[in-house]
């Protein structure tokens, strides 16, 4: 599976480094730079999930997590450990290139010209647009920097463009479903346990009040 997945992302132009175990893909990790990790949980010596978090201590790189069991532990464990999506095996080729693309938009993310033209609470006016202030939190949307108390916060690419979305809305209830399509790109239903579990890796991050659950609809971010 791991030869067929390597060739067949070859052949849509992307280059491809595949270890057989956990600390095989650490060493690589560690010793190349790369754009997006794929993970499976079920890596042998040391596990997707354990590696997943072992990533997470030094980098932002983008994981998406591949799991046998789509309503498994495995996946809301891989997903608390730090990983942005999840795929489901077997997977068809063109639902992984659609997932990967995905994830390199995210890690790639400009905000729209325009984006950012309002302030939330009793926070700065934005300068030319570009900064958002929600008490202790201030979001930086040009230069995609975010702040708790003047001090920087490091987020992922998804875990920062979730945040992006709750900024463009302030006191607004988005709901899971439209998460999913604006932050994720899924065009279908998804598990929304993707959006659950990122929204409390945010809270960990940014306060636990700053993001408030709105029970049966959503979330919104407190002005």
């Amino acid at each position: 599976m791991r030869r067929s997945f390597a060739v067949a992302l070859e052949r849509y132009g992307y280059q491809v480094k595949a270890a057989a175990d956990g600390l095989a893909g650490l060493e690589l990790f560690r010793d190349e730079g790369f754009d997006l990790l794929i993970l499976d949980v079920m890596l042998p010596g040391l596990d997707g999930i354990g590696l997943c978090r072992r990533v997470r201590e030094t980098s932002l790189v983008p994981v998406l997590m591949m799991s046998a069991r789509g309503d498994g532990l495995d996946v809301v464990a891989g997903l608390e450990a730090g990983a942005d999506d999840y795929v489901v095996k077997p997977v068809d080729t063109y639902v992984l290139v659609a997932r990967i693309r995905s994830l390199l938009r995210r890690a790639t993310y400009a905000p729209a010209p325009g984006a950012g033209q309002a302030t939330g609470g009793d926070g700065p006016t934005p300068s030319e647009g570009e900064l958002l202030v929600f008490g202790d939190l201030t979001v930086d949307t040009g230069g995609l920097e975010v702040f708790v108390s003047g001090s920087p916060v490091a987020l992922t690419p998804t875990e920062l463009k979730l945040l992006l979305e709750f900024a463009a809305h302030p006191g607004i209830v988005l709901e899971r479903h439209t998460l999913l399509r604006d932050v994720w790109e899924y065009g279908w239903d998804g598990d929304s346990r993707v959006v659950d579990l990122c929204v409390q890796r945010l809270r960990r991050k940014l306060g636990r009040d700053r993001i408030e659950t709105v029970r049966g609809f959503g979330y919104k971010l407190r002005r």
